[in-house]
């Protein structure tokens, strides 16, 4: 027991540490690691990736609490955008994660590694694309709807809290990059919440056998260890981004996302 705190207390710390230097990619991070420790731990290997997901998206609700209201107090949290974003990425996260839990674990790995790659290329080579001229009037209407279905299936799919979609997609609609990764930040909240809880009755209705301290697919003991971790850890990730280049960060990121889609690949 002592040597699993230990684990996902490292896990959290690592996410919590790189989410806070580039402000995205912590999801990715747990899931990848949870994919190589999680069948060492004696988990079945056909729900391995579903617990990962769920287990990942259950700590991205703690933490994006904490995110959320430190960009709250600085303003950077457009609220009217979040309402016209919420519907949607609850729903998709909804029906995201109950088309995970019907899917095969060698898929979803599939489909993660897959991921991965393509997030290290568009960090490593792509560029946030400007839209409408910059403005203080906060997107919202149908548009946003749709998009956070597509989002919140998406971001259930990979276990993750959809920042690497939600602040490209403000940022093309006008918002400032701050203030886009503070909306963002509120987004993971209403997807992470609905996943889990999509997770929660997928691994009640597939009977999933899996240890004690289970809830559905969501490992609850990984949950508390990684969360804790990665809220205390956070705010260090944010101080060494300010004294860092972001141009090596990121190439940095990439590297390492790459290594994690391999992990993903291979872990089975």
């Amino acid at each position: 027991m002592i040597l699993d705190i230990v684990l996902y207390s490292a896990i959290g710390a690592a996410a919590g540490l790189l989410a806070g230097l580039l402000g995205v990619g912590g999801g990715l991070i747990i899931v990848a690691a949870l994919a190589w420790l999680l069948p060492l731990r004696g988990f079945p290997p056909d729900h391995v990736m579903h617990v990962a997901l769920a287990t990942s998206l259950a700590s991205i609700i703690l933490t994006s609490v904490s995110s959320t209201r430190a960009h709250w107090k600085r303003g950077s949290v457009l609220w009217p955008s979040v309402r016209a974003l919420a519907p949607g990425l609850v729903l998709g996260g909804l029906g995201g994660a109950q088309l995970a839990s019907h899917l095969p674990s060698s898929a979803l790995r599939g489909f993660v590694a897959v991921y991965c790659l393509v997030a290290a290329a568009q960090l490593r080579y792509g560029q946030v694309r400007q839209g409408r001229a910059e403005t203080d009037a906060p997107p919202r209407g149908l548009l946003l709807f749709g998009a956070g279905i597509a989002i919140g299936v998406l971001a259930a799919l990979v276990g993750i809290g959809g920042g690497s979609m939600t602040v490209p997609l403000l940022v093309w609609l006008g918002v400032a990059p701050v203030r886009a990764v503070g909306t963002s930040a509120a987004c993971g909240f209403a997807i992470a919440v609905a996943s889990a809880l999509g997770f929660v009755y997928g691994g009640h209705a597939v009977a999933a056998d899996l240890p004690p301290g289970s809830l559905g697919f969501v490992y609850l003991p990984a949950v508390a260890g990684i969360a804790f971790a990665s809220i205390l850890i956070a705010p260090q990730g944010v101080r060494l981004a300010h004294a860092l280049s972001g141009t090596a960060l990121k190439q940095v990121f990439a590297a390492f996302l790459v290594l994690m889609g391999l992990v993903v690949a291979f872990s089975g």
